[in-house]
């Protein structure tokens, strides 16, 4: 009870401010913000200035004033131009993390604790005025005993109290959209704010934050396109992070990269070629790529590199979604209009009984005006937004865990055309991206997979006809369908009215496998790849199919 009269408060603070900046307009037709008609009228002044401000401006100042978390979840609503009117959108990206910072000697005592030792042991020197300050938590210089140049990241004090408070309201919130409006079931708000939660929670945690840029540095090892700071693990908690300090130009200085004659047009395309890079080879991402988090080393300008900052937020995708993605991005590449439809009904995106023929017509359509503009114009992330807003006529499903992907890939796009106006995405991306699939899904790598994965399925081999026996067995008696029907209820459905037909297939499981067992283990056949008996091989692969399909 208490915590609801507490959200109960937050909410109407929150209301007298969305009312202030006269918001009423954006939000009065939610049942839970009908109270700001009745603030309005208490204050009609509202902020002094505000009521000639577009309406993007003023949604931007009211989360400003609300705090960290309806900053960041600004930021992140930013990137949905699907969902977000244009004028909403382009005003949420210029959403900051301006906070005031919190007292030097507060930091330097939570690093104290957190290490357990006074800072004049730990460092050579460590400045208690912050270099920086975020939501989350600031960044003061230092230098460890051995003279090496660090930066010391330090979480605010309460801010996971202060984050949690204000999620479970967001939560409240999304909860009674999902309810009352009418787009809810589509847009899903519940799991957005899961989403999000999830991302503000991980950058609470220094250790995390760590493990991703250690991880990013050794994909990018011996790399001359992207440097990830070095991690001192020794000094890294929870709330404490200490990596190497690193120096370069900010990338958003455009001035000083023509100072140092910096070859923009490279580095605009070193830029989306990094991104393909972490996103389609790597499957981890900077998911946080905005200018203050981007330096540009300019030791050879005509050669130059990139060196990221700030790891909090790193993402990656599930093998379905990043195929399903990859494959989109190809065929748009190629303008296939109908694999790109046939693709969101094979992922899940839009219902099955969608007309594919419709779907690619309406999507050609999208494609063909953007195809028609002059190529350093084309935005492959504003094609995307404009992809899913045709969709939404298909029953579209919101996929909440490509939030991060669109944000970055818009990010990116903006960062190459400030650099370079002229930069045609298209022509860097498409080679790139290809170029990285066939290295990935190449006869070689999947012949190294396989090898990889042999001892398992061997091991797995003499167990194969006792499972099948025992499925077998279970089917004829009645009791896998109800054991299994609250699981699967779709597919198993469809199994238990093709009994014959699974019966079948669990015989050509068993055929296959132990034939397969017994040429490998014999070195047997004509053929042998890696020392193996390609047909014995073959011959497994087919039987762990047949019974992973009668599963």
């Amino acid at each position: 009870m208490f915590n609801g009269i507490r959200q109960f408060g937050r909410l109407l603070n929150i209301s007298a401010i969305l009312a202030r900046y006269r918001l009423d307009e954006l939000t009065g037709a939610l049942h839970f913000f009908r109270p700001m008609r009745v603030l309005r009228v208490l204050m009609p002044w509202g902020r002094r200035g505000v009521a000639g401000k577009p309406r993007g401006e003023r949604l931007r100042l009211a989360l400003e004033e609300l705090g960290p978390v309806f900053v960041k979840f600004g930021q992140i609503l930013s990137t949905r131009r699907d969902l977000l009117p244009p004028d909403i959108a382009d005003e949420l990206a210029e959403l900051q993390d301006n906070v005031p910072p919190f007292p030097g000697d507060q930091a330097q005592a939570i690093v104290e604790q957190s290490l357990g030792a006074p800072v004049a042991e730990l460092f050579q020197s460590f400045d208690t005025e912050p270099l920086a300050s975020a939501s989350i938590a600031q960044v003061h210089a230092a230098t460890l005993n051995d003279g090496r140049k660090v930066v010391v990241k330090v979480v605010r004090p309460q801010i996971e109290k202060q984050l949690r408070r204000d999620i479970d309201l967001l939560k409240s919130i999304a909860g009674l959209a999902a309810r009352y409006w009418t787009e809810g079931r589509r847009v899903r708000p519940r799991e957005i704010v899961e989403e999000f939660e999830t991302v503000v929670f991980d950058e609470l945690d220094m250790e995390r934050e760590a493990a991703n840029a250690s991880l990013l540095r050794r994909n990018f090892d011996r790399s001359k396109e992207l440097y990830i700071p070095e991690v001192y693990w020794q000094y890294c908690k929870k709330d404490v992070l200490v990596m190497e300090r690193v120096s370069g130009i900010p990338v958003g200085n455009i001035n000083a990269l023509n100072a140092a004659g910096v070859d923009l047009q490279r580095l605009a395309k070193l830029g989306v070629r990094v991104f393909y890079t972490q996103v389609f080879r790597d499957n981890l991402f900077h998911a946080d790529m905005h200018p203050g988090n981007i330096l540009v080393n300019a030791d050879n300008p005509q050669n130059p590199s990139f060196i990221a900052l700030d790891f909090g937020i790193v993402a990656s995708l599930s093998p379905k979604d990043l195929h399903y993605i990859s494959e989109n991005f190809l065929a748009l590449f190629n303008q296939d209009y109908r694999r790109v439809a046939e693709l969101h009904v094979e992922a899940g995106w839009v219902p099955p009984d969608v007309r594919i023929d419709e779907m690619e017509a309406a999507v050609r359509t999208v494609g063909e005006s953007s195809f028609a503009r002059p190529l350093n114009e084309i935005s492959f992330g504003e094609l995307l937004m404009k992809l899913f807003q045709v969709a939404h006529r298909f029953q579209l499903t919101i996929q909440p865990q490509l939030i991060m992907l669109q944000k970055t890939l818009l990010n990116i796009e903006g960062l190459g055309r400030q650099l370079y106006p002229n930069l045609d995405i298209w022509a860097v991306a498409k080679p790139e991206l290809e170029a990285i699939i066939r290295e990935k899904y190449g006869l070689d790598k999947t012949a190294q997979e396989l090898r990889q994965r042999l001892p398992a399925w061997l091991a797995q081999a003499p167990e194969m006809p006792g499972l099948i026996h025992k499925y077998l067995s279970q089917a004829t008696r009645g009791q896998l369908a109800t054991r299994l029907e609250s699981q699967e209820l779709t597919r198993l459905r469809e199994d238990i009215r093709s009994a014959n037909r699974t019966t079948r297939q669990a015989i050509a499981a068993a055929v296959f496998g132990l034939s397969g067992a017994l040429l490998i283990g014999l070195e047997a056949g004509p053929w042998h790849v890696f020392g193996l008996s390609a047909l014995g091989l073959a011959s497994v692969a087919a039987g762990l199919g047949i019974a992973g399909r009668i599963r």
